[in-house]
Protein backbone atom coordinates (compact mmCIF):
# COMPACT_ATOMS: atom_id res chain seq x y z
CA UNK A 1 0.00 0.00 0.00
CA UNK A 2 1.56 3.55 -0.80
CA UNK A 3 2.12 5.68 2.12
CA UNK A 4 -0.45 8.65 2.54
CA UNK A 5 0.01 11.94 0.95
CA UNK A 6 -0.62 14.68 2.83
CA UNK A 7 -2.35 17.84 1.95
CA UNK A 8 -1.95 20.93 4.18
CA UNK A 9 -3.22 24.44 3.62
CA UNK A 10 -1.12 27.48 4.76
CA UNK A 11 -2.56 30.79 5.17
CA UNK A 12 -2.24 34.24 6.89
CA UNK A 13 -2.61 38.09 6.58
CA UNK A 14 -0.37 40.19 4.59
CA UNK A 15 2.31 40.58 7.18
CA UNK A 16 1.96 37.62 8.67
CA UNK A 17 4.79 35.68 8.01
CA UNK A 18 3.57 32.84 6.06
CA UNK A 19 6.10 33.03 3.20
CA UNK A 20 8.93 32.42 5.94
CA UNK A 21 7.05 29.56 7.29
CA UNK A 22 6.11 28.16 3.81
CA UNK A 23 10.29 28.17 3.44
CA UNK A 24 10.76 26.31 7.22
CA UNK A 25 8.19 23.84 5.65
CA UNK A 26 10.46 23.64 2.51
CA UNK A 27 13.79 23.01 4.25
CA UNK A 28 11.88 19.92 5.68
CA UNK A 29 11.11 18.21 2.90
CA UNK A 30 7.78 19.83 2.47
CA UNK A 31 6.91 20.40 -1.35
CA UNK A 32 5.45 24.36 -1.54
CA UNK A 33 3.29 25.37 -4.09
CA UNK A 34 2.85 28.95 -4.38
CA UNK A 35 -0.51 29.82 -5.70
CA UNK A 36 0.87 33.92 -5.45
CA UNK A 37 4.04 32.60 -7.31
CA UNK A 38 1.56 31.10 -9.76
CA UNK A 39 -0.34 33.96 -10.13
CA UNK A 40 2.40 35.99 -10.93
CA UNK A 41 3.70 34.06 -13.67
CA UNK A 42 0.15 34.08 -15.55
CA UNK A 43 0.25 37.76 -15.45
CA UNK A 44 4.45 38.30 -16.32
CA UNK A 45 5.25 38.51 -19.98
CA UNK A 46 3.50 36.20 -22.10
CA UNK A 47 1.59 35.09 -19.52
CA UNK A 48 -1.29 32.67 -20.17
CA UNK A 49 -3.91 35.73 -17.98
CA UNK A 50 -2.90 38.42 -20.01
CA UNK A 51 -4.24 38.13 -23.54
CA UNK A 52 -7.97 37.90 -21.42
CA UNK A 53 -6.93 41.15 -18.95
CA UNK A 54 -6.21 43.02 -22.00
CA UNK A 55 -9.12 41.93 -23.39
CA UNK A 56 -11.65 42.93 -20.30
CA UNK A 57 -9.88 45.84 -19.04
CA UNK A 58 -7.81 47.40 -22.21
CA UNK A 59 -4.53 47.62 -23.04
CA UNK A 60 -3.65 50.34 -20.36
CA UNK A 61 -3.81 47.47 -17.77
CA UNK A 62 -0.44 46.22 -19.72
CA UNK A 63 2.53 47.29 -18.67
CA UNK A 64 5.59 48.51 -21.34
CA UNK A 65 7.11 44.91 -20.51
CA UNK A 66 3.87 42.86 -21.20
CA UNK A 67 3.55 41.79 -17.74
CA UNK A 68 0.11 43.18 -16.11
CA UNK A 69 0.47 47.11 -14.62
CA UNK A 70 0.00 45.73 -10.92
CA UNK A 71 -0.26 49.49 -9.54
CA UNK A 72 -2.82 50.55 -11.98
CA UNK A 73 -4.82 47.22 -11.44
CA UNK A 74 -4.02 47.60 -7.78
CA UNK A 75 -5.66 51.06 -7.69
CA UNK A 76 -8.74 49.80 -10.06
CA UNK A 77 -10.02 47.14 -7.78
CA UNK A 78 -9.49 49.29 -4.38
CA UNK A 79 -12.42 51.23 -6.32
CA UNK A 80 -14.33 48.89 -7.88
CA UNK A 81 -15.38 45.52 -6.65
CA UNK A 82 -17.07 44.76 -10.13
CA UNK A 83 -13.13 45.31 -11.30
CA UNK A 84 -12.25 42.91 -8.55
CA UNK A 85 -14.42 40.03 -9.31
CA UNK A 86 -13.63 40.18 -13.22
CA UNK A 87 -9.80 40.06 -12.69
CA UNK A 88 -10.85 37.06 -10.29
CA UNK A 89 -12.41 34.77 -12.39
CA UNK A 90 -9.40 35.16 -15.18
CA UNK A 91 -6.98 34.12 -12.65
CA UNK A 92 -8.54 32.09 -10.21
CA UNK A 93 -9.45 28.97 -12.91
CA UNK A 94 -5.96 29.11 -14.17
CA UNK A 95 -4.22 29.31 -10.60
CA UNK A 96 -6.27 26.26 -10.11
CA UNK A 97 -5.29 24.05 -12.71
CA UNK A 98 -1.83 24.51 -12.16
CA UNK A 99 -2.04 24.17 -8.24
CA UNK A 100 -3.38 20.78 -9.54
CA UNK A 101 -0.88 19.83 -12.25
CA UNK A 102 2.20 20.77 -9.61
CA UNK A 103 0.62 18.72 -6.92
CA UNK A 104 0.50 15.63 -9.47
CA UNK A 105 3.46 15.87 -10.39
CA UNK A 106 4.73 16.26 -6.56
CA UNK A 107 3.16 13.17 -5.90
CA UNK A 108 4.75 11.17 -8.69
CA UNK A 109 8.33 12.65 -7.84
CA UNK A 110 7.66 11.27 -4.25
CA UNK A 111 6.84 13.94 -2.20
CA UNK A 112 4.62 12.93 0.81
CA UNK A 113 3.67 16.12 2.25
CA UNK A 114 1.98 19.32 -0.29
CA UNK A 115 1.98 22.62 1.28
CA UNK A 116 -0.60 24.43 -0.56
CA UNK A 117 0.54 28.13 0.27
CA UNK A 118 -3.19 30.13 -0.64
CA UNK A 119 -3.18 34.22 1.03
CA UNK A 120 -6.89 33.88 0.09
CA UNK A 121 -7.74 30.03 1.23
CA UNK A 122 -10.34 31.21 3.84
CA UNK A 123 -12.06 33.53 1.35
CA UNK A 124 -12.59 30.84 -1.12
CA UNK A 125 -15.01 28.87 1.23
CA UNK A 126 -15.66 25.44 1.32
CA UNK A 127 -13.80 24.77 -2.16
CA UNK A 128 -10.47 24.96 -0.66
CA UNK A 129 -11.02 22.96 2.77
CA UNK A 130 -12.58 19.94 1.28
CA UNK A 131 -9.14 19.65 -0.54
CA UNK A 132 -7.16 19.55 2.25
CA UNK A 133 -6.36 17.30 5.52
CA UNK A 134 -5.09 20.35 7.52
CA UNK A 135 -5.39 24.12 7.71
CA UNK A 136 -2.41 25.86 9.03
CA UNK A 137 -3.04 29.55 9.56
CA UNK A 138 0.22 32.03 10.36
CA UNK A 139 -1.66 34.86 12.63
CA UNK A 140 -0.21 37.45 14.33
CA UNK A 141 -2.22 41.31 15.29
CA UNK A 142 -3.27 43.79 12.61
CA UNK A 143 -0.17 46.23 14.31
CA UNK A 144 2.35 43.87 13.41
CA UNK A 145 1.27 43.18 9.58
CA UNK A 146 1.21 46.99 9.15
CA UNK A 147 4.84 47.37 10.07
CA UNK A 148 5.93 44.23 9.00
CA UNK A 149 4.16 45.59 5.42
CA UNK A 150 5.80 48.89 5.41
CA UNK A 151 9.10 47.38 5.89
CA UNK A 152 9.08 44.53 3.16
CA UNK A 153 7.34 46.59 0.55
CA UNK A 154 6.78 50.19 1.91
CA UNK A 155 3.24 50.69 1.29
CA UNK A 156 1.78 52.84 3.05
CA UNK A 157 -0.28 52.09 6.38
CA UNK A 158 -3.53 53.21 4.00
CA UNK A 159 -2.74 51.63 1.48
CA UNK A 160 -1.84 48.18 3.79
CA UNK A 161 -5.17 48.88 5.92
CA UNK A 162 -7.00 48.11 2.37
CA UNK A 163 -5.66 45.39 1.17
CA UNK A 164 -6.16 44.16 5.47
CA UNK A 165 -9.44 45.05 4.61
CA UNK A 166 -10.18 43.04 1.33
CA UNK A 167 -8.49 40.01 3.26
CA UNK A 168 -10.44 37.89 5.75
CA UNK A 169 -10.64 38.84 9.14
CA UNK A 170 -7.97 37.53 11.65
CA UNK A 171 -11.00 36.17 13.38
CA UNK A 172 -12.42 34.48 10.61
CA UNK A 173 -9.03 32.84 9.76
CA UNK A 174 -8.73 31.44 13.03
CA UNK A 175 -12.00 29.62 12.72
CA UNK A 176 -10.71 27.80 10.12
CA UNK A 177 -7.76 26.46 11.29
CA UNK A 178 -6.81 23.65 12.64
CA UNK A 179 -3.37 24.84 13.52
CA UNK A 180 -2.05 28.16 14.45
CA UNK A 181 1.11 29.34 14.33
CA UNK A 182 1.57 32.83 16.25
CA UNK A 183 4.17 34.63 14.92
CA UNK A 184 4.29 37.92 17.03
CA UNK A 185 7.15 38.90 18.43
CA UNK A 186 9.69 35.56 17.49
CA UNK A 187 13.18 35.85 16.18
CA UNK A 188 13.26 33.80 12.69
CA UNK A 189 14.70 30.90 15.18
CA UNK A 190 12.09 30.42 17.26
CA UNK A 191 9.35 30.57 14.46
CA UNK A 192 11.27 28.12 12.83
CA UNK A 193 11.02 25.45 16.08
CA UNK A 194 8.01 26.32 16.13
CA UNK A 195 7.10 25.02 12.38
CA UNK A 196 9.05 22.10 13.55
CA UNK A 197 7.20 21.23 16.54
CA UNK A 198 4.15 21.04 14.22
CA UNK A 199 5.84 19.25 11.19
CA UNK A 200 6.72 16.22 13.24
CA UNK A 201 3.16 15.33 12.81
CA UNK A 202 3.44 14.69 9.06
CA UNK A 203 6.74 13.19 9.11
CA UNK A 204 9.36 15.73 8.06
Amino acid sequence: MSERIWRIGLTGGIGSGKSTVAGFLAKRGAFVIDADAISRQLTAPQGLAMPAIVTSFGPQMQAPDGSMDRQAMRTLVFQDPQAKQVLENIIHPLVSLTLDAQAQTAALQGHRVLVFDVPLLVESGARWRKQLDRVWVVDCDAQTQRHRVQLRSGLSPEDTDRIMAQQATRAQRLACADLVILNQHLSFDELDHLVGLAATDFGL
